[in-house]
């Protein structure tokens, strides 16, 4: 299996960001794609208003495209932080707010995967108060999921950039995803197999594969060191995408590499290869 036999998705908050949020969606469309997500995009606003929700699904809807990623609000992405479910105080609440808001909008167009980012460690708050508060939070996101028949998603970040996030391992992960499911029953959590993330880390790829494609919910690639299109790094990403088939993982794979010094419709040329 090549790349031309793989469901790409692109993910329009690392791409194609030089046009505005609204056409986003008509240009992944232009460029072949038929699937597209997204991290929370009112990275202020847990609660947006609904006028602007309206927006973002009408140009979703008209661009033909699906989406079937969403992330849950995770405070200023891209920026300092890495999810907000974990945080004690306002920016959990503000998760909290965003449960029900991201949920709905997931619902209204058929997206099936919700990921939620755990969250970085607070200086003088003791870790297991963080982790008893992201739990809480991720039973509460994970039952919301489950009402729009969609999977909750646990990422594992890398080390190097995410210094203070405490998932940077795919064990780390898939740790709380077995936690999440033990405590609401449901079986709905999942783990997302970011293989830049774990390049990063120095995880072994084809192991994390053979070990937890059976509990993984979401792939994401990009290449590794530089966060590129494939290609433009290391990692052998066509065979790693064909083990994980070989594996039985036949869901989508999200490009969420940075386009560099182009335009992001000229960075695809590696599909056709």
């Amino acid at each position: 299996m090549g790349f031309a036999e793989q469901r790409f998705n692109v993910n329009l908050s690392i791409l194609f960001t030089e046009l505005p949020l609204l056409q986003r969606p008509a240009a992944a469309a232009a460029a072949g794609f038929t699937a597209v997500e997204l991290w929370w995009p009112w990275v202020d606003s847990p609660t947006p208003e609904q006028a602007e929700l309206d927006a973002l699904k009408r140009a979703i809807e008209e661009a033909g495209v699906r989406l079937n990623g969403l992330n849950f609000y995770a405070g200023q992405l891209p920026g300092p932080d890495r999810g907000a479910l974990s945080v004690p105080g306002e920016e959990s609440e503000r998760f909290r707010a965003n449960i029900d808001v991201a949920a709905e909008f997931a619902g209204s167009l058929g997206c099936t995967a919700l990921n939620a980012l755990y969250g970085n460690r607070v200086e003088g708050v003791d870790p297991a108060e963080q982790d008893a508060l992201a739990l809480e939070n991720l039973v509460l996101a994970a039952r919301a999921a489950d009402r729009i028949g969609a999977v909750l998603l646990i990422e594992a970040l890398n080390a190097p950039e995410s210094p203070r996030y405490p998932l940077v391992s795919a064990p780390a992960a898939v740790g709380i995803v077995d936690k999440v499911n033990e405590a609401t029953g449901l079986g709905n959590a999942r783990f997302l197999m970011d293989l830049y993330h774990l390049a990063k880390n120095g995880e072994d790829l084809p192991q994390v594969i053979a070990d937890y494609a059976e509990k993984t919910g979401h792939v994401q690639i990009a290449d590794s060191p530089g966060r590129g299109a494939p290609g433009t790094g290391s990692l052998p990403l066509e065979e790693l995408l064909d083990q994980l088939a070989k594996a039985g993982y036949d869901g989508w794979v999200g490009l969420e590499y940075k386009p560099g010094d182009r335009p992001s419709a000229e960075t695809f040329d590696w599909l056709s290869r």
